[in-house]
């Protein structure tokens, strides 16, 4: 028994080596946007080229599945590792609510079986190498905060969010006293729904009384990041499904997310940085520029699937794979249509990569090739929405190639 528990600390610890920082977000009660703000952060982080997951690990209540867009999706198993789901080349999820039938099932447990999951959602999940990990805990000073801070307290730091009235900031002072027990960290605190942005006219009206961020963070000596205001476009995106970060990103509001993460992020910024796009309508968009090698731009080959010559939804539906290779300037100067070997269990990938693809574009593929092809090198988009594959390479190199749901993961 005593061995079977050395090795489980011996995986834990290769894992946790593997992640440079972890933010665990936490709140002294509910309602205060403490997912909103956890997610946001996230995207802000990974947006900007830094390799980030985001943990939920509010088993009774995850909402981060629907603030990404991701209800409906299920995260995979491959070589006994959960493999989370990536909204783009830079973000990994998992959550309690990937693993659900569905939104009305609930979790009846006691606080060891949700220990236990939390334990799993480090210990047995493909992160691979990440530059931050944020984690989502529910409300409170309760089960899964105690868990979380335990399991990743050496290396992590809390991020405590707040609504400005005093009833919010009596609960944070619980949650900091919590900290200091634990010997947790404290990054600072963020004080969320501070004003009000009308959607008419842009101003920042003050609605509820504010301040009581900063004053609790001087008055304990904690670090204040930022204030976050009341924005109806949150609340549209959050309803939509529709990551504010993504479709807003040029907005005051994402502004004070990005602010936030300068002062909390400590380390430079990755060679590759994620171009972004102010989306006003569609599903999302992926908008990963040129491969970069020490900051100059790379010559690309793409791989894109297609059945008579179309970019077809299904990968094992592919008759025939359209190889398009880009210059340095992320020019197209040559497309050709080539037939793969039959489609047997890690042929493709391997075929592919010797082909000298270093992308390969998709309508759907299941996250067992997904995993084939990145042990290849290979960066997978899946979901992409079009017909002609130039074309929908051209929409790539541009940020502007739309993506929807990944219709081969099941």
């Amino acid at each position: 028994m005593s061995n079977e528990k050395s090795n489980d600390e011996m995986v834990l610890q290769k894992k946790l080596d593997r992640i440079q920082r972890i933010f665990i977000v936490l709140s002294g009660k509910g309602g205060v946007g403490k997912s909103t703000v956890a997610v946001n952060l996230a995207l802000s982080l990974s947006l900007r080229g830094f390799r980030t997951g985001i943990l939920d690990v509010d088993i009774h209540g995850p909402s981060v599945p629907k603030l990404l867009g991701l209800i409906g999706k299920r995260v995979g198993v491959y070589n006994e590792e959960i493999m989370p789901i990536e909204v783009h080349a830079n973000l990994k999820v998992v959550s309690m609510g990937l693993l659900l039938d569905g939104n009305e099932q609930a979790v009846i447990w006691r606080g060891p079986l949700k220990a236990n999951v939390i334990r799993e959602f480090v210990q047995n999940v493909a992160w691979g190498d990440l530059d931050c990990l944020v984690v989502d805990c529910p409300p409170g000073t309760g089960d899964e905060p105690l868990s979380v801070a335990q399991l990743l307290g050496g290396k992590g730091s809390a991020i405590i969010v707040t609504t400005p009235q005093q009833v919010a900031t009596i609960d944070v002072e619980k949650c900091i006293t919590f900290c200091r027990q634990l010997n947790l960290p404290i990054a600072g605190i963020i004080e969320n729904m501070s004003g009000f942005v009308c959607p008419h006219c842009g101003k920042e009206v003050d609605i509820f009384s504010t301040g009581g961020g900063v004053k609790l963070a001087e008055s304990y000596g904690i670090p204040f990041l930022g204030t976050i205001p009341l924005d109806p476009d949150i609340v549209k995106s959050g309803d939509e499904e529709r990551p504010y970060m993504y479709f807003y990103s040029k907005t005051k509001t994402a502004e004070r997310f990005d602010e936030i993460v300068d002062k909390v992020a400590g380390f430079e910024k990755p060679g590759v940085d994620v171009a972004r796009k102010d989306v006003a309508s569609g599903s999302s968009v992926d908008s990963h520029p040129q491969v970069q090698d020490n900051g100059k731009e790379v010559a690309m080959k793409f791989a894109v699937p297609t059945y008579q010559r179309k970019l077809c939804a299904h990968f094992g539906h592919c008759e025939a794979f359209a190889l398009i290779d880009t210059d340095s300037e992320g020019k197209i100067v040559n497309e050709n249509y080539v037939t793969p070997p039959p489609h047997e269990p890690g042929v493709l990938p391997a075929w592919l990569s010797q082909q000298g693809v270093n992308c390969i574009i998709a309508g759907g593929m299941g996250s067992r090739a997904q995993q084939l092809f990145a042990q290849q090198g290979v960066r997978v988009v899946t979901g992409a929405q079009g017909e002609d594959p130039r074309e929908v390479v051209e929409q790539y190199l541009k940020g502007t190639l739309q993506t929807g749901a990944n219709t081969c993961d099941h």
